[in-house]
């Protein structure tokens, strides 16, 4: 499966300029796929065949990650926020017409699909989340476990240039490592999407980008998830959570639990698999989502 038959854009979404590319198909109820860290729309080429046949999907690279922009950044790390990453997300869909949608995000990616259905609850029909918890959840609890396995969390997040100048002298090595030693290995990774990868994270900007996006996570975007705590604001459309029985997520946390605190409608399970969901049980995804996606309709 990949996205052949798909058309690629760039939108122009905010007045800095800031463009956000991905890819376009199929036909049905519009459905945003959000990809996670260290990579690209090309995490679902291999449910994108599926999905075209029900729905109309857009794959976009986050800001900061593959063909998207790289802009500059300030001292709160503001623009790789995930609040500003949710906008930009907003942005394309309404480029397109769409004004509600459905969303499936992984990793990084579903930690700006939950700021989007925080911060444009009027525009998120169904959310799925895979493979996390709450950030704010997850530095709270973190332990030595969880410390171990998401090194980068903490890596990443280092005052520039530190990460940038070690990363940068072999960002090939940096993906086979963060990848590779998850619960798979790189064998669910087919070539062409792993040298996707490798080939994004070795554009200019792209791993000052990358660190960014995690500076933000432990910085700006846990103000504005403790204002929603305080606030009693939650997650408003039905959220369903599925994450990996051989990964962080079941061994550290209790995600069911940890999502229920911060949305009103919850559901999901574990999967037979690791950390990489699109791309180790894109069949079984499949499957969730057109049960999930589809609830509604008559």
């Amino acid at each position: 499966m990949s996205f052949g038959d798909y058309a690629p854009f760039r939108i122009e979404t905010t007045e800095s300029g800031v463009g956000i590319a991905g890819v376009k198909g199929g036909d049905g109820p519009p459905l945003l796929l959000l990809h996670g860290h260290p990579q690209t729309h090309e995490i679902w080429h291999r449910c994108a065949d599926v999905l075209a046949r029900h729905f109309t999907v857009i794959a976009t690279d986050l800001r900061g990650y593959g063909a998207s922009s790289k802009p500059e950044s300030d001292e709160h790390h503001t623009p790789y926020s995930k609040r500003a990453m949710a906008a930009d997300q907003v942005a394309v869909m309404r480029h397109f017409g769409f004004e509600r949608f459905l969303v499936c995000a992984h990793d990084r990616g579903a930690r700006v699909a939950h700021r989007l259905a925080m911060d444009f609850p009027d525009a998120v029909d169904r959310l799925m989340l895979l493979d996390i918890a709450p950030t704010l959840a997850m530095y709270e609890a973190t332990d030595r476990a969880f410390a171990t396995a998401y090194f980068h969390w903490f890596f990443l997040i280092q005052p520039s240039p530190l990460p940038e100048l070690l990363i940068g002298g072999n960002p090939d090595a940096y993906i086979d490592r963060v990848m590779g030693n998850r619960h798979a290995g790189l064998a669910p990774f087919a070539p062409h999407a792993l040298q996707a990868y490798r080939d994004a994270l070795a554009q200019p900007g792209a791993v000052f980008a990358m660190c960014e996006d995690y500076r933000a996570s432990a910085s700006i975007d846990l103000e504005h998830d403790r204002a929603d705590l305080e606030r009693g604001l939650r997650i408003a459309c039905p959220l369903r959570v599925l994450w990996g029985e051989e990964g962080v997520i079941e061994r550290c946390f209790d995600a069911l639990g940890e999502w229920r605190r911060v949305a009103r409608d919850v559901s999901g399970r574990a999967l037979p698999c690791g950390h990489y969901i699109p791309e180790e049980q894109p069949d079984m995804l499949v499957d969730e989502m057109l049960a999930f996606f589809r609830a509604d309709a008559s």
